[in-house]
């Protein structure tokens, strides 16, 4: 049976998400409540275009529910930390609009947060279970942050993400792709070669494609910009640019590459966060993005009601989310529309 991960901004069944709750979130992002606000803040405005669903831990149904607007579903189920995106499954669909779920191994972003946090690796067979979706497990470590398709048989990856020793040090290049292509009905791949270096940190990822590049519509691709020459992403980022540049689809066809300047470097405790415009989500009739009290927001808000006038875009304060490290994208994981869940 053939799977097919849909384009991110195909029409969606509901987003699903998970409640802060690791000690360690909350000393990056700086309380409880500072980080509570962030998640929810997204959460309730996702919720005004489809529907949420909030993975919370046992016993915090309440604590929840004083922040997420009514509309948004809660479960309860053991977590060990709230980036939905990386631990949740990525959802697939089959010919006859089954939905599917893949469930990739998950070892904490190569290690940093297992065994401790452990209880993530089962995240994905939960959400799947209650999605109603077929399971679809794979031996490959890998975390939803880490890939974008166009739906046309393109996927982006990182060399320092999936080629790393800390996620599968017996898989070869090739090997991954074949996984990919045959959990995803991907056909090409296109590989980055690292991320930002705030990204490398102890709350970092060693490099995922979802702050540096994503497709929003066949042949058109954004990639994050650095502007100046002195900052050290600087040249990784123009490599990115003149690899897309240079990189045609999975049809052969080439395509348009619009750079999204990063905002202004900010630091928290002492260290850089990778603050990135790529990381938004789509939702139904609207586009979701991240905002940094940076005159840089209206700008990024400007190229995409150019590139989505069927589309309301919307911004929330992000900076908070990007303290514990991530985004609205990290945070969020989108289940589509098919056959089986009403579509």
């Amino acid at each position: 049976m053939a799977w097919t991960m849909l384009p991110e901004w195909a029409p969606h069944k509901r987003t699903w998400m998970a409640w802060p709750n690791n000690p360690d979130l909350f000393d990056f992002v700086g309380s409880p409540k500072e980080a509570y606000a962030a998640w929810a803040g997204a959460a309730n405005t996702v919720g005004r275009f489809e529907p949420v669903v909030m993975v919370v831990p046992p016993g915090e149904h309440d604590a929840a529910r004083a922040y997420l607007d009514p509309s948004v579903s809660i479960f309860e189920r053991e977590l060990g930390d709230s980036w939905m995106r990386d631990i949740g499954p990525t959802f697939v669909v089959n010919e006859t609009g089954d939905l599917g779920a893949v469930d990739w191994q998950f070892n904490g972003w190569g290690g940093r947060i297992f065994p401790e946090r452990s209880a993530d690796a089962l995240i994905a067979r939960f959400v799947a279970e209650r999605a109603g979706a077929t399971r679809i497990p794979s031996k490959l470590v890998n975390e939803g942050g880490g890939i974008h398709v166009d739906g046309q048989g393109t996927i982006l990856l990182t060399e320092t993400v999936q080629l790393n020793p800390n996620r599968n040090p017996s898989w070869t290049r090739e090997e991954i792709e074949a996984e990919f292509h045959g959990k995803l009905g991907t056909r090409k791949a296109i590989w980055l070669p690292r991320g930002e270096v705030a990204d490398t940190l102890e709350a970092g990822t060693d490099g995922h494609v979802d702050t540096l590049a994503v497709f929003v519509k066949p042949g058109v691709v954004l990639v994050h910009g650095q502007p100046d020459p002195a900052h050290p992403d600087y040249e990784t980022m123009k490599e990115i640019e003149a690899i897309m540049r240079a990189e045609t689809d999975a049809n052969g066809n080439r395509m348009e590459v619009i750079v999204l300047d990063a905002p202004a470097e900010r630091h928290h405790q002492g260290d850089p966060l990778s603050c990135s415009y790529i990381n938004f989500s789509f939702v139904n009739g609207g586009v979701v993005l991240c905002a940094f009290d940076d005159p840089q927001d209206q700008v990024t808000e400007g190229v995409f009601r150019r590139l989505f006038n069927d589309r309301e875009v919307v911004s929330v304060p992000a900076i908070d989310i990007f303290k514990g490290g991530g985004g609205v994208h990290c945070i969020t994981q989108q289940e589509p529309l098919c056959k089986s869940n009403g579509g």
